[in-house]
């Protein structure tokens, strides 16, 4: 997905942009970086690769050289960022996240009306940021030119601008996407992730309203353009993506995850449907403190049945080689085998996916001795592919567990019947727990449902974006 992190202070701010966006370092896993700029020393700019090595150790000689007042940093899924751009508004550094589905469209509506050319990176794909500068370049201020590409994209696109008197963040128009403004006695602060600068000496001083823009400098935090209040924000910021002490529209991360845990073990409790087991275990690290929420409510002993290496490989999916990134997760799972052998267990994930990765670490519990191994969701199964992030975007839908099983039984037909595949209570809800199970080789499975998933994060379900489980936008 990928994070940003600005700062606008009246000392330098290179530190705190440095710490501020190795924060960010769970949203991302290929390239990490920072633009200053000062008057001395004009803009300055450093670019690394992070698939192999942390950002902290990437940057941690950069930022010695590295002098401003203003500064901007981003980890990035994809693109090379921020990037640097000269247009009529002036010299400035720009970085986005979220994602642009018609980049191909626009780009070539530039190119054949003769308006732009651009800098092919290595895939032959332009970079996000330049066509975003290209969009705004066709307005006569950042206002408008932002609104102008706002409305152009289809996809999600939040960002931030550095030019050489302040810091210009925008956030997507349908707020899917968090950014919060930081204040300190030195300035003001802007993140993707609220607890990014906590230890920076900042206090939250607002969250960005949807399709609001604001400019920075050391002494405010200036609205330019209003936002508004019709908000779809990403659901799977609280089930998986966010960091457990990340805060989104006053919901903190961790105790949303625990809520949902004791939502999911009061509904099987409710139906008759809890598992007899020895313990309840969470797929770690996201799933830990839903299987702690379950294990509360249902009164079955937790435990950890296998721990996670993480010293060298702090990330599953941190190489870009699905093969490496296989052969990682399954380095990573250490067993304890006082806790699995002979024992029922039962383990609470954020989410299932393609199932690829849940096969092999049954698999390696019923290696282990394991007797039973029950499995438990803690969000709906995944119909649809992300169209506005970066999540479980695929070459094809039916690369979802539950979409290929779906296509399998009914063709293309079974698309009308998610509804019912979704919900555990109908004959077709039930027979793709019992495929899921057989493929998996679980002893039972079985999802969160929408309704337990608005009613954890607290929020009115209009106001949550829950697209990869219903369809709808």
């Amino acid at each position: 997905m990928g994070g940003f992190f600005g700062a606008a202070t009246i000392n330098d701010c290179i530190s705190d942009v440095f710490f501020g966006t190795d924060y960010h370092s769970h949203l991302g896993t290929r390239r990490g970086g920072m633009t200053a700029y000062s008057p001395e020393l004009g803009f300055q700019r450093s670019i690394h690769s992070i698939e192999n090595s942390p950002f902290r150790t990437k940057f941690e000689n950069d930022i010695e050289a590295m002098h401003g007042r203003l500064c901007i940093g981003c980890i990035s899924d994809s693109d090379p960022q921020p990037i640097l751009l000269r247009s009529k508004m002036g010299v400035y550094a720009v970085c986005n996240i979220g994602i642009i589905n018609n980049a191909e469209q626009l780009r070539n509506e530039f190119v054949d009306n003769c308006f732009a050319s651009f800098e092919a990176m290595s895939s032959g794909s332009v970079n996000s940021s330049s066509l975003i500068g290209a969009l705004i370049s066709q307005k006569g201020s950042f206002v408008e030119g932002i609104r102008y590409a706002q409305e152009k994209i289809e996809g999600t696109m939040s960002l931030l601008i550095l030019t050489e008197d302040c810091i210009i963040a925008a956030r997507d128009k349908n707020g899917r996407l968090p950014i919060v403004i930081g204040k300190g006695v030195n300035g003001y602060c802007c993140s993707f992730e609220s607890f990014a600068f906590q230890k920076l000496g900042y206090e939250t001083y607002r969250e960005l309203l949807p399709g609001e823009i604001v400019k920075i400098t050391h002494e405010k935090c200036e609205t330019l353009a209003e936002g508004h209040t019709n908000m779809n924000i990403c659901t799977f910021l609280w089930t998986y993506y966010g960091y457990p002490n990340s805060i989104y529209e006053g919901v903190t991360v961790e105790t949303m995850r625990t809520r949902n845990g004791e939502i999911m073990a009061e509904a099987e409790m409710k139906n008759g449907t809890l598992p007899d087991v020895d313990y309840v275990c969470g797929v770690p690290d996201s799933g830990i403190p839903h299987a702690i929420g379950y294990a509360n409510k249902s009164g079955i002993p937790f435990a950890r049945p296998f721990i996670k290496y993480t010293p060298t490989w702090p990330r599953s999916f941190m190489p870009q080689n699905q093969v490496m990134r296989n052969k990682v997760a399954k380095m990573k799972l250490i067993p304890v085998h006082e806790l699995i052998e002979g024992k029922r267990l039962l383990f609470v994930d954020d989410s299932i996916v393609r199932g690829t990765q849940m096969r092999e670490t049954v698999e390696f519990l019923y290696s282990n001795g394991a007797k039973e191994v029950h499995m438990r969701s803690a969000c709906p199964p995944i119909m649809y592919g992300c169209k506005f992030l970066n999540f479980s975007r695929s070459t094809s839908e039916l690369d979802l567990i539950a979409r290929k099983i779906i296509d399998e039984l009914e063709g293309a037909e079974g698309v009308k019947y998610i509804s019912e595949y979704s919900d555990t209570n109908t004959e077709r809800g039930k027979k793709l727990r019992e495929e899921i199970c057989r493929r998996l080789k679980l002893t039972s499975i079985e999802f969160q449902s929408l309704e337990g998933t608005v009613r954890a994060v607290g929020l009115p379900a209009d106001s949550l974006c829950s697209y990869c489980w219903n369809g709808k936008e």
